[in-house]
């Protein structure tokens, strides 16, 4: 979806909704991305619609909700919303007015993310003099219990280079025809990714007079708006030089301004669009996790070998543009697994003594 059409498409979920809601997203979240702003809004809108249905009394429309509304809830309609969020029905329209239900449920880590909403709701009400108490404060959070996720090895990340830069040897027919026409963007593409660490959304959003070449530097806007200068290791350098030349020379394009990456529909890329690529490479060499067929993988792999190669994690954090270094203490969680895991493998449970005294008593 483009730029603009997102920042419609909130202001028609926010005009749906109280004004009071719209003021919350615009101020609360002011500095954020607009993908931020749209999923907030519509997890205020699961609330108001369970207000609608489970709490006010004739209320017919959420827009209808008042600041006194909120202000009159106890701490026990957050509770039975938090319990509502496991499983609940929605009612909507098709395009053509046709009335659909459907069923939604959430893991605790999406019972969270709309309990987080709604939390920032009462804060900012609280906080502008709008309600007389921050009622959140009472409810606690789902408890969520932290999965690993797993990053590419050393033999997989050497194998899916290995397909992007020379998949003459995978290809054939129609594909092959299209490996060789997208190879120098995908070879740009995924070795900035893998050798930065940057997150998918700011490797999408990358313009060309971000880059400073010269210098081997790159200027990444980072989550929430702050800017971070990032020295290129000499391989990106190299794909990126190699990437602006054939964008040159033989598609024509003029790179002095505008996008770095483009889809060969001449748009800005969308993580679908690098995540539908990945996915491709990765199957093509035998990786089928779904953990690692992710952009994510890759910003994951990059944190996980720099701990392994001894840098600090403070430099580690700053390297990720991690505001909280607990971010990055899950990284370090999994590569601390990885090397627990090789400590082990090489303790022996029994003295090696008695292994050979084992062997004595075979030989007599």
């Amino acid at each position: 979806m483009a730029p603009n059409r997102k920042y419609t498409y909130l202001k028609e979920y926010t005009d749906q909704m109280p004004d009071f809601v719209g003021e919350y997203i615009i101020e609360y979240y002011n500095g954020e991305s607009i993908n931020t702003q749209i999923g907030y809004a519509i997890d205020v809108r699961v609330f108001l619609n369970y207000l609608r249905l489970e709490v006010l009394d004739g209320v017919e429309n959420i827009k209808d909700i008042t600041v006194k509304d909120i202000d009159n809830l106890k701490v026990t309609h957050l509770m039975r919303f938090k319990q509502y969020l496991k499983e609940y029905t929605q009612e909507s329209t098709t395009p053509k007015g046709r009335p659909v239900t459907r069923v939604y449920k959430n893991s605790a880590y999406g019972i969270n993310r709309k309990m987080s909403a709604v939390r920032g709701m009462f804060i900012y009400l609280y906080k502008t003099e709008q309600i007389k108490e921050n009622i959140t404060d009472k409810v606690d959070f789902a408890k969520l219990h932290h999965k690993i996720k797993k990053r590419l090895t050393s033999q997989e990340t050497c194998d899916l280079l290995d397909v992007i830069f020379a998949g003459e040897k995978y290809y054939e027919g129609r594909k092959l025809s299209e490996y060789k026409r997208r190879k120098v963007r995908d070879i740009a593409i995924f070795t900035t990714y893998l050798g930065t660490g940057i997150r998918v959304s700011e490797l999408i959003n990358l313009n060309i007079e971000d880059l400073d070449l010269p210098n081997n530097t790159i200027i990444v806007t980072r989550k929430g708006g702050d800017q971070q200068e990032i020295f290129l290791p000499y391989q990106v350098k190299e794909a990126i030089e190699a990437y602006f030349d054939y964008a040159e020379n033989v598609e024509g394009r003029d790179m002095d301004r505008g996008v770095l990456f483009m889809s060969r529909n001449k748009k800005r890329f969308t993580p679908a669009g690098v995540e539908k690529l990945l996915k491709d490479y990765c199957h093509t060499v035998g990786i089928t996790n779904p953990d690692k067929t992710r952009p994510h993988a890759l910003r994951r792999t990059f944190a996980c070998q720099l701990l392994e190669d001894g840098v600090d994690i403070k430099m580690v954090a700053e390297l990720l543009g991690h505001k909280n270094i607990e971010v990055t203490h899950k990284y370090y969680a999994q590569y601390n697994s990885l090397a627990r895991k090789e400590l082990m493998l090489s303790q022996s449970p029994v003295p090696q003594e008695i292994y050979n005294s084992k062997d004595e008593e075979k030989d007599e």
